[in-house]
């Protein structure tokens, strides 16, 4: 499905490249995370509490609050950052699409550098007619849990 539609005289994206502006709208959203604002992501993240993520720093986030704090708590430590994805391969079922790939990208969590490749899959659905994802899953990333592990815990909490 990479072949535009006509349809009197206006174009029509395909599906697959519907699906690949919701995937470069996520990934400018990471981008602004990884530069400190998480704000962007909520635009393209369904805001249900089905939606899920199994992110690089472990753990599995269910429902958009969770979600969406889980991305906020990493932008409050992040900087600097560039993060792209490549290999990318998208499948289209109906109103449900996911996509697979490699995340490419660093960026400073805590002061310290970080590298990022991971694989990751990325599944979105339609929504009042729009490509919202509803689920992000990456390996987990050994450079951001040994970041995290040497910071201190809040106030009022044990390791």
């Amino acid at each position: 499905m990479h072949t535009l539609q006509l349809m009197k005289g206006k174009h029509f994206m395909s599906t697959e490249d519907e699906v690949r502006k919701a995937s470069k709208q996520f990934y400018a959203g990471l981008n602004h995370m990884a530069n400190g604002d998480a704000g962007p992501l909520a635009d393209i993240w369904s805001h249900n509490a089905t939606v899920t993520a199994m992110h690089p720093i472990g753990g599995r986030e269910v429902g958009w609050d969770a979600v969406g704090g889980s991305f906020g708590q990493v932008a409050q430590l992040a900087s600097d950052g560039k993060i792209e994805l490549k290999d990318q391969l998208i499948q289209v079922a109906g109103d449900v699409a996911y996509e697979v790939g490699i995340e490419h990208g660093q960026f400073k969590l805590a002061g310290q550098q970080v590298t990022l490749e991971h694989r990751v899959t990325n599944i979105y659905q339609q929504e009042a007619g729009a490509w919202k994802i509803i689920h992000h899953h990456t390996d987990i990333s050994p450079a951001m849990l040994d970041v995290l592990s040497r910071l201190s815990p809040p106030s009022g909490q044990d390791t």
